[in-house]
C-alpha cells in the first residue's frame, strides 16, 4: 500500500470521494507545497547572504531551482497519465509557461520593494521581510500557481495526448465502488 493509499483510507468517505475526483489538483497542490519550501528556502538563503541587496534576483534564482523540481514531480506524479509529447517538446513548453509564471510571481515583489518602497531604510527590517514574504511567497506564488495549473493541463500535459499512457494500463477513469479501491489511482 502506498503512502497516498494509506492516508486516503483514513479520510472520511465524503471527503475521500472529492479528493479522488480532483486528484490532479490535489497532487498539483502537494507538488506546489513541496516546491514552495524549496523556493523559499533557496530565496531566503540567497537574500540573507550573497544576494542581500538584490532580493528580486534572489527570488528569480530560487524560482528556477524550484521550477526544475516542479517539472520532475509534475511529470512523474501529478500529470503522469497525461501528455505523450516527446520529452524535449514537453519540457520546452513546461519551462516556457513556468517562465511566464515566474514573471507573474516577481511582479508583486518588485511592486512591494520598488513601487511601495517597502524596504530598509523606509521601513524596518521586519516590515521589509514580512512584505517580501507576503508579496513573493504568498501573492506572487498564488497568482503563478493558478496560471500554471491552467497552462499545464491545457498545453503541457493535455489529456488527449495521455490516452496512449492510459491505454498501457495507467487508467484513471472512475470505477464503481466505495472509493477505497480507487485510492491506488492517486499514485
Amino acid at each position: 500500500m502506498t503512502v497516498v493509499e494509506s492516508v486516503l483510507s483514513r479520510v472520511p468517505e465524503p471527503l475521500r470521494s472529492v479528493l479522488i475526483k480532483h486528484r490532479e489538483l490535489l497532487k498539483f497542490g502537494i507538488v506546489g507545497g513541496t516546491t514552495f519550501i524549496v523556493d523559499n528556502g533557496v530565496w531566503f538563503l540567497l537574500k540573507l547572504t550573497v544576494l542581500e541587496p538584490k532580493p528580486t534576483t534572489a527570488k528569480a534564482i530560487a524560482i528556477i531551482v524550484a521550477m526544475i523540481v516542479n517539472y520532475i514531480l509534475n511529470r512523474e506524479w501529478s500529470f503522469r497519465t497525461r501528455g505523450g509529447r516527446e520529452s524535449h517538446h514537453e519540457a520546452a513548453l513546461f519551462f516556457l509557461f513556468s517562465g511566464v509564471a515566474m514573471m507573474i510571481n516577481l511582479i508583486p515583489v518588485y511592486v512591494s520593494r520598488y513601487v511601495l518602497d517597502l524596504e530598509v531604510p523606509h521601513v524596518s527590517r521586519l516590515a521589509q521581510e514580512a512584505a517580501d514574504f507576503a508579496s513573493g511567497s504568498i501573492l506572487g506564488m498564488l497568482l503563478a500557481m493558478g496560471f500554471k495549473f491552467w497552462a499545464f493541463k491545457k498545453w503541457v500535459f493535455p489529456d488527449e495526448l495521455g490516452e496512449r499512457r492510459r491505454a498501457g494500463g495507467d487508467s484513471e477513469e472512475d470505477e464503481p465502488g466505495d472509493g477505497i479501491g480507487n485510492v491506488r489511482r492517486l499514485r
